[in-house]
């Protein structure tokens, strides 16, 4: 393990990814006014989305597969250096000197790599037994809420107070700094540590890092494609919503780049609370099948609520339980998948689901552009209400294979 040990190796996993995902909600929200700024309108916005998804979600899985050849640090390492590029570039993109559009365009460039959270989710189910990964993988859910916080909060001051270019700058400092620890405090490897960790399979030869047969088997192993796609479809509506939501910001609810950096950091609160405690106590009581069909069903009454929501007042009062059902979706699922493979490969199942969002990403300005300009915000709720109730029929009509470990 080295000279850290596993708690501090842990604890340092957290506070690289809190600073990671500050970082990014600071580029949340700013992307949308730098756009403007540049004299460029939604439809491009959504293109810059676009190439940031198909990136990610094409590294996704290979970036997983390659933090389990080599190792915990090295994935980390890379993922803040490419952090690092791309806000060095959409730092010189806010200056007026400078070809803004053209470097806006490039940015999503390095996005292929930047895979900070599935690389901590690779440590944390390397150092975590089999039944604590549930509650381990959520306490993950404080660091989201923490840079939901901060980011929110860092990038609408900053904004506001010092210009765009100021957040872009403030993050490639701090990526930079999280590359400096990577290197010299991660250990170079976190498998088969736990004593629960499962051996590779002997004598099989290491295939290719851009192996796409040895990623693409493990969602053909029993078990874990009925799992993968209720992770996909279910969550879908809602990450079109939060993918549109810096444009309902500014044109549905009114508000300001500052407005909706509070607006954030209130979703961010309750992201860290509900998925760093509330989630824990839950898989201690419930089993992940009974968490997951409550996940899927506190979608479909969000969706319906949303389809009713008409200011930002609403939104606030059905954040709960949108942030709950997210937080429980993706906790179980992850918890589920990576139990169904080998130690070995927690890596690529962790970056095939990493390449959940993305996927969202890439169609969801198109797809939620849309649904947007043709029928607005209450389309929002019917389709998550629609497509929810009909995988929770699929649910109830052939159940996933579990064992009968926990309370029903």
């Amino acid at each position: 393990m080295g000279a850290l040990g596993r708690p501090r190796v842990i604890l340092l996993t957290h506070l690289l990814v809190a600073l990671e995902l500050t970082c990014l909600f600071m580029r949340f929200s700013i992307m949308p006014y730098l756009t403007r700024r540049l004299g460029l309108d939604s439809v491009a916005f959504g293109y810059l989305q676009t190439a940031f998804g198909v990136l990610q979600l094409l590294g996704g899985p290979v970036f997983g597969r390659f933090a389990d050849q080599r190792g915990a640090r090295a994935a980390f390492t890379l993922s803040f250096l490419a952090s690092s590029a791309f806000y060095l570039i959409l730092a010189a993109a806010c200056s007026p000197a400078l070809p803004g559009v053209a470097l806006l365009y490039v940015s999503p460039l390095p996005a292929a790599l930047m895979h900070a959270l599935p690389a901590a989710q690779m440590v944390i189910t390397d150092l975590s037994a089999p039944e604590e990964r549930q509650a381990a993988l959520g306490r993950l859910g404080l660091c989201f809420g923490v840079g939901m916080i901060f980011g929110s909060l860092l990038g609408g001051t900053l904004s506001a107070t010092c210009g765009l270019r100021c957040p872009a700058s403030v993050a490639l400092v701090a990526n930079l700094v999280a590359a400096v620890l990577s290197f010299t405090c991660i250990p170079i490897s976190t498998k088969r540590v736990g004593t629960h960790a499962q051996a590779a399979p002997p004598g099989r030869a290491q295939a290719s890092v851009f192996d796409l047969k040895a990623i693409s088997r493990l969602l053909l192993r029993p078990g874990i494609l009925p799992v993968f796609l209720v992770k996909v479809v279910s969550g879908f509506p809602s990450g079109l919503f939060m993918v549109m939501f810096s444009i309902i910001s500014m044109d549905f609810f009114q508000l300001d780049a500052a407005q909706a950096g509070y607006l954030m950091s209130f979703f961010g609160v309750l992201q860290m609370v509900i998925q760093g405690l509330v989630i824990g106590w839950l898989s201690s009581h419930f089993s992940e099948r009974a968490l997951l069909r409550t996940s899927v069903l506190g979608f479909i009454v969000v969706g319906l609520a949303m389809a009713l929501m008409s200011s930002v007042f609403h939104f606030c009062l059905l954040m709960p339980g949108l942030v709950f059902s997210l937080c429980a979706l993706n906790v179980v699922t992850d918890s589920m998948l990576t139990k169904a493979v080998s130690a070995s490969d927690t890596g690529t199942m962790l970056g095939l689901c990493a390449s959940v969002q993305p996927l969202t990403r890439t169609l969801g300005p198109t797809v939620g552009g849309l649904l947007y300009r043709s029928f607005g915000v209450p389309v929002f709720g019917h389709v998550q209400f629609a497509t929810n109730v009909l995988v929770l029929l699929a649910l109830w009509r052939q159940p996933l294979a579990q064992k009968p470990d926990k309370v029903w």
